[in-house]
């Protein structure tokens, strides 16, 4: 049942899981130093309302902190039932931060990408790159999945994930058509920015927007070609000193024709 879940709608959440809570428990000291540490501070965006924290958890390819379990629990042996996951390594977990008034303007970007961000949740399909002076987008990262960890508490609207339920069948389908007759080592090659916003516009136009929330101990999955984004900060949301944090793993695979095809 939650394998069709997941095939027909491009996500899934996962109850409250003592392995998980476990987990989340050592990985909060070391998610909080990513954030101060003065190494970081490029990370910061968006009028220090959003830390970015790309790779920056010190976690090794079992998810272990310093002291802490591997990551485990009923999302990780979910994510190992799907093709191609069967056994693979973690990467560095990004720590990605919200603090009220998410999204402020930024310096030399334009009213269209703002009101996009307010707008479309910053709508994007992860590994889909902008290349050059002329920002094409090239498919740079192939990502097997995209699992959203919270570690701490939140109320109301605190910038919550949001994906567009069933977008990883119309991208998935634009995809195999843009990269038919090519080998793999090709398809990071294709400039795919009509490809891609053309797919996109249908995403908005006939798929539903989900905002995606949960707890410590909880987690969520999405996709791999999924549109997903983040909402800007509600007026009803609530959040201690550590603002809306949550860890996301995007391992990445080698096996590009199963990320493809696969379900």
């Amino acid at each position: 049942m939650l394998t069709q879940h997941f095939e027909d709608l491009g996500w899934c959440r996962f109850p409250f899981d003592f392995r998980l809570k476990d987990w989340v428990d050592a990985a909060l000291k070391p998610a909080r130093a990513t954030v101060t540490d003065p190494a970081n501070e490029e990370w910061f965006r968006y009028g220090r309302t959003w830390f970015v924290g790309v790779h920056v958890l010190p976690n090794d390819p079992a998810g272990r902190v310093e002291g802490g379990p591997e990551l485990a629990g009923g999302a990780m042996d979910f994510i190992r039932t799907l093709p191609g996951n069967e056994a693979f390594s973690l990467d560095r977990a990004q720590v990605s931060v919200c603090y009220p008034g998410y999204p402020q303007p930024m310096a030399g970007e334009s009213d269209g990408v703002y009101r996009f961000r307010m707008n479309r949740d910053a709508a994007h399909l992860d590994g889909l790159l902008h290349v050059g002076a002329d920002r094409r987008r090239y498919l740079k990262q192939f990502h097997r999945f995209v699992l959203g960890i919270p570690l701490v508490e939140t109320r109301g609207r605190a910038s919550p994930f949001v994906i567009w339920e069933g977008s990883h069948r119309i991208i998935g389908d634009a995809l195999k058509k843009a990269f038919s007759g090519l080998s793999e080592s090709e398809w990071d090659q294709v400039d795919l920015t009509e490809i891609y916003q053309a797919a996109r516009r249908e995403v908005f136009e006939t798929c539903r927007r989900v905002e995606l929330a949960a707890a410590p101990g909880e987690a969520y999955l999405a996709h791999r070609h999924s549109i997903h984004g983040m909402a800007p900060w509600g007026k009803d949301a609530q959040a201690g000193p550590d603002g809306r944090m949550i860890a996301y793993f995007r391992p990445e695979t080698e096996d590009r024709q199963t990320w493809l095809e696969a379900p």
